[in-house]
């Protein structure tokens, strides 16, 4: 990957880390409402899906899979929610959020519903343990 990969702020701020894949930077959201995967290419200064080759668009979709796949195991969620947005952050990363009926902002979009709920310190090391090690089995 790009040596000179560096992840925007914003990012680096609302996540911590859970493990690099071939591609992507998998990042878990330090919101406890929702079970919230960030996939985001280890490319510089990309913004757009179409900025990247058709190889890696194909690398990128098999992660989101895995993401979504690992999400659905632990979480037995309603809907997966996979979304690349990038409006308030351009770097491209894509959303992988694990539903359900019963989440406080179901069936709207989870974003400005609800102030940020970060997660206890010992819940989310649990939760990043947990699921580098799905991931680390899974690849």
């Amino acid at each position: 990957m790009d040596r000179d990969f560096l992840l925007h702020p914003q990012l680096l701020a609302d996540t911590a880390m859970v493990c690099d894949l071939g591609l992507s930077r998998v990042l878990l959201m330090d919101d406890a409402h929702w079970p919230w995967l960030i996939l985001v290419p280890r490319r510089r200064q990309l913004r757009e899906l179409i900025d990247l080759d058709r190889e890696e668009r194909i690398v990128l979709g098999d992660e989101i899979e895995l993401a979504s796949r690992i999400l659905r195991a632990r979480f037995n969620p309603d809907k997966l929610n996979v979304a690349a947005l990038g409006n308030q952050v351009e770097q491209l990363h894509v959303h992988v959020i694990a539903r359900h009926r019963n989440d406080p902002a179901w069936p709207a979009p989870v974003w400005g519903r609800l102030p940020r709920r970060s997660y206890e310190p010992s819940a989310r090391q649990s939760l990043l343990d947990g699921l580098a090690l799905a991931f680390a089995t899974a690849a």
